[in-house]
């Protein structure tokens, strides 16, 4: 079975939010259209969310955007709240992450039970997931690693993600692709 796992698609990390990638509002909006027009290829669809109540050094008053950053996605707040565009979403499973650490993959996320995003995938018989979202560069890439790393065949839709910078993508590609993700556009699915 195939996941299509939504990466953190929040308005804090699209234009007007506190942590801002240039194309995160695009991205929201093409992953919506995306998802509502091939629901039926997914046997379960995931969101995940930066949720932070007190990540510790993960926030900044003087980030390094390295290791530490402005607050953002605050637990509680509409920017940690999923991005308007994926109203119509309706997933079968949301995690949050990063309560209380910084949690870059969507794999350091549970849902409102308790149940982490691996248990989740492995309990529905996911083998495959799909993974989109934002930043390319950073929670992204680590989801997508985990994945890889539990097994699972892991596909990185590279038109329904943006990265932090388009080095930082390039890297971020590079490493994906190394660990064995298949990095293919969504037009690549349909033929």
């Amino acid at each position: 079975m195939r996941a299509l796992v939504v990466v953190d698609v929040q308005p804090t990390f699209c234009e007007g939010g506190a942590l801002a990638v240039q194309g995160g509002n695009a991205v929201a909006e093409a992953i919506a259209r995306y998802a509502a027009a091939h629901r039926d290829r997914y046997g379960l669809v995931v969101t995940t969310q930066d949720w932070h109540v007190d990540p510790g050094a993960h926030f900044s008053a003087t980030p390094d955007y390295v290791d530490t950053w402005p607050p953002h996605g605050v637990a509680g707040t509409a920017e940690a709240e999923l991005h308007p565009a994926l109203a119509d979403l309706a997933p079968d499973a949301s995690v949050r992450k990063g309560a209380y650490a910084a949690a870059y993959s969507g794999f350091e996320g549970v849902d409102d039970e308790g149940r982490p995003l691996a248990d989740l995938l492995r309990h529905a018989g996911v083998t495959d997931v799909d993974v989109v979202g934002i930043a390319e560069s950073h929670c992204v890439r680590s989801t997508a690693l985990d994945a890889l790393a539990l097994g699972l065949r892991t596909r990185v839709l590279t038109d329904l993600t943006v990265p932090v910078t388009p080095e930082q993508g390039e890297a971020a590609r590079a490493a994906m692709a190394g660990a064995g993700a298949q990095l293919v556009t969504s037009a690549d699915l349909a033929s």
